[in-house]
């Protein structure tokens, strides 16, 4: 592919007016919707930022190169612009920006466009080329001046392979051919034994992921040393590095601001560095690695690992990103789980037989009876292997089924994995001075067998018993509060449906209901919690659908599941939402699951069901009214978490700020 199939006149902008940051992406993205590249300009820009706040892509040198693959793009484009004044983009080198390349790849499109990227990347890592760059002033020359330097390129990377073609037939000459198949992919001196090898990553594996590779492998050739670069890009593992390779290496280079495979480096010197330091920093790496000026890794367990070890990252940050692995991790048996409970309801309430109906307990069984049962641990099990690798799943994942089946709820779970992983760092710590011989004891046996009774230990004697107790306690409240003031317990009902979604607040209300109901089948307070259970799920459907600039895409999508959850009492949904920002969540919903609670009371509300949602509205006193609970509650939690919530571009320069 041609880099100027992507990089098309139209979109070009050869005198950009923007001063700052912002403005540039801003005047870029109308370039690109105002030509009908993209559907969803705003949700593009959110997609721009959110990779901004990872880190910069103003790469130095005058270039930035901001980029997202969304499902907002609708084809492969590079939206080229040239400030002639410069713009303060918070480049690496910390000088303005005067080339910029707005890259912008549609989601699940194939791999032609980083065979393009692979180019640009080269190009814009020569100095003659960016000053032939500067002196362009139409998209005509810009074409023109892309084109000639990508067929230089191929002519020199045809004339490169030959070389190599040769020297593998050399090599397999005297080797009996056991070198075939390496000279294609190291790059050069072959006649030096000194030898590197390198991964490069970077948060969405489009544009920097490559940069990195083709500077290491320009300096690798310019001081005679071999290399073989890995890159982990958008379409997977390129150029995978092989075991003789990485036995046969002097070190090893991670270029990389995500998680790689780092268990097969145990015992070689690696040098753990920013992506950004594989593009400004080749030679300083490569010297480092080549003479084996790097920490010698060791690997305790686990496939994560990889990021700089360079970076200072702070204790929010770190909580959060541990919090949304164990979020991400959930979130199918969440989506999958509670649709298949709602398609029961139907079932249930409209396929004849009840409860008894053969395809209501089986898709029940299989969503609500297996499905949800694994919530909790897979949160605190993925939370822990954040936190501590490997060996930390196991005994997570255990803690979370303790909390699960103790009545903690998912508070409990998320108390749960924290507690495991950074028991199992503390386990790490303890046996640090173990003879060398003993390390392959460590993850098999000493982690496993000591983590999971220290973390059950705590479990069981600390996290249950305080969650338990203040179970009874809500339950002997709620009890003593009697039916005196109606529409304050339906205020309290509905309010503790949204307090922990599923843990001990939730269940104490469910319980107390299910109580009455199956006692003096007063459906009554089944509608104070019905109603403030389904609000949670459906204020988050809301609040995604109409504040999209404060949610990311995957929030988007999973909001779109929520009103299937919500509208079927499936409080769950909104979990991982609660998780992810508990105080704006979780405050927003009990304000409008309270509403909800208490206006059924208000207006004398009976439910004659435990469960079913809008399914078994119907059966309602009042089913309209039931309805209109619920959707005003909804509304106003709605509103509260989409006015409260910061929007993508704030939350981005916030942690731009922090970063600084």
């Amino acid at each position: 592919m041609r880099i100027t199939d992507l990089m098309i006149e139209p979109v070009m902008i050869m005198d950009l007016r923007s001063s700052t940051k912002e403005a540039v992406i801003d005047e870029l993205i109308a370039s690109l919707n105002a030509s009908g590249r993209i559907n969803d300009a705003s949700a593009f820009k959110q997609a721009i930022l959110a990779r901004e706040a990872q880190s910069s892509t103003g790469i130095g040198e005058g270039i930035a190169m901001p980029h997202a693959k969304t499902s907002a793009v609708n084809q492969p484009t590079i939206v080229f612009g040239k400030s002639t004044r410069g713009v303060e983009y918070e480049s690496l080198d910390e000088q303005p920006a005067y080339f910029f390349f707005m890259i912008a790849v549609p989601e699940g499109e194939s791999n032609l466009h980083l065979q393009a990227l692979k180019v640009l990347s080269r190009m814009l890592l020569d100095a003659d080329f960016l000053n032939r760059l500067r002196e362009v002033k139409t998209p005509g020359e810009v074409t023109a001046l892309f084109n000639a330097a990508q067929s230089q390129s191929e002519a020199s990377e045809a004339a490169e392979q030959a070389k190599r073609a040769e020297s593998a037939r050399q090599a397999d000459s005297s080797t009996g051919g056991s070198a075939s198949g390496m000279a294609d992919v190291i790059v050069g001196n072959p006649n030096s034994d000194q030898f590197v090898v390198a991964v490069t990553a970077c948060p969405t594996g489009i544009a920097h992921t490559f940069m990195a590779e083709d500077a290491l492998k320009k300096k690798a050739k310019e001081l005679g040393i071999n290399i073989r670069v890995e890159t982990n890009g958008s379409e997977g593992v390129g150029n995978q590095l092989t075991a003789a390779e990485i036995a046969r290496a002097n070190g090893v280079i991670i270029a990389a601001d995500k998680n790689v495979e780092m268990a097969r480096f145990d015992g070689k010197p690696v040098l753990q560095r920013k992506v950004s330091d594989g593009i400004r920093k080749p030679e300083e790496l490569i010297r480092k690695a080549v003479t084996g000026d790097a920490p010698i890794y060791r690997h305790e367990g686990g496939a994560a690992g990889g990021s700089s070890s360079g970076d200072k990252v702070s204790v929010g940050g770190k909580i959060y990103k541990d919090l949304m692995n164990g979020i991400s991790h959930m979130l199918p048996f969440v989506v999958g789980g509670g649709i298949l409970i709602a398609i029961s309801f139907l079932f249930e309430q409209y396929g004849g037989g009840g409860a008894e109906n053969p395809i209501f307990k089986l898709l029940m069984n299989i969503g609500g009876e297996s499905a949800f049962h694994f919530l909790i641990p897979i949160l605190a099990g993925f939370i822990a292997m954040s936190i501590g690798d490997r060996p930390a799943l196991m005994p997570g994942v255990v803690a979370g089924y303790m909390a699960s089946t103790s009545g903690a709820g998912f508070l409990g779970g998320l108390a749960a994995g924290f507690l495991a992983g950074y028991i199992v760092i503390g386990l790490r710590k303890a046996f640090r001075g173990l003879p060398k011989s003993l390390d392959g004891l460590k993850p098999i046996l000493i982690y496993p067998v000591l983590g999971l009774l220290a973390v059950g230990l705590v479990m069981y004697y600390i996290i249950d018993p305080v969650f338990g107790g203040l179970n009874t306690w809500i339950t002997n409240v709620l009890e003593n509060l009697g039916t005196g003031n109606a529409i304050l317990l339906g205020l309290i009902l509905g309010g503790m449906m949204s307090i922990d979604m599923g843990g001990p607040f939730n269940k104490a209300a469910y319980t107390f209901a299910i109580g009455i109901f199956t006692s003096t089948g007063d459906g009554a307070w089944m509608a104070a919690v019905m109603a403030g259970g389904m609000v949670p799920p459906l204020a988050i459907a809301l609040a995604t659908t109409f504040f999209k600039n404060k949610f990311t895409e995957e929030e988007r999508k999973s909001g779109l599941t929520n009103y299937v959850l919500g509208a079927s009492f499936i409080t769950e949904g909104a979990i991982p939402f609660a998780a992810a920002d508990p105080l704006r969540v979780l405050t927003s919903c009990i304000i409008g699951s309270a509403i909800a609670g208490g206006l059924t009371q208000w207006w004398a509300i009976n439910v004659p069901a435990p469960h079913g949602g809008i399914f078994v509205a119907a059966l309602a006193n009042h089913a309209f009214l039931f309805l209109l609970t619920v959707v005003i509650g909804s509304v106003i939690s709605g509103l509260i978490l989409g006015l409260w919530k910061k929007t993508l571009a704030q939350r981005a320069e916030i942690t731009a700020r922090k970063a600084a």
